[in-house]
């Protein structure tokens, strides 16, 4: 299993960003290989299970996400099952008049010795996922406030 795990600092108040993150279709617009979110459906519990679509190197991969854990306003934790499996948990924490939200990838690599030779590669652009959405996160919030 690779782990990728990112955080960043917003000018929002949690309840906010917390808010903006519950919208499956915004993470559409801020998380560059998601391409598509489709039959959203609110669980009972509060939470969500939807299909994606991830572009990745040309490829397209299709699954389901299902929100396994939820507390509003600090956690949200969702079981990614299909072409990719693993697990994504956001966490949000007061900072500062703003917002600390940390990104945390679980991501199954399947396919025995090709796993092991891609498993760097596969790291690194995980990370570059996560610096890029948080990043695109912060720009979307702190932008609103402004305008």
């Amino acid at each position: 299993m690779i782990e990728a795990s990112e955080r960043i600092r917003i000018d929002a108040p949690v309840g906010r960003v917390f808010a903006f993150m519950d919208d499956p279709e915004n993470h559409v617009t801020v998380t560059p290989s998601l391409a598509e979110v489709r039959n959203v459906e609110r669980l009972d519990e509060g939470g969500k299970r939807l299909d994606h679509t991830f572009r990745m190197a040309g490829v397209s991969l299709d699954g389901e996400l299902v929100e396994v854990g939820r507390e509003p306003n600090e956690r949200m934790l969702f079981e990614m099952r299909g072409s990719l499996s693993g697990e994504i948990e956001l966490a949000f924490a007061p900072a500062d008049a703003g917002t600390e939200l940390t990104y945390t990838g679980r991501y199954e690599v399947p396919g025995g010795v090709l796993a092991a030779v891609a498993r760097p590669f596969v790291r690194r652009y995980n990370e570059r996922e996560l610096t890029t959405t948080l990043a695109n996160v912060k720009a979307r919030l702190e932008t609103e406030d402004e305008g």
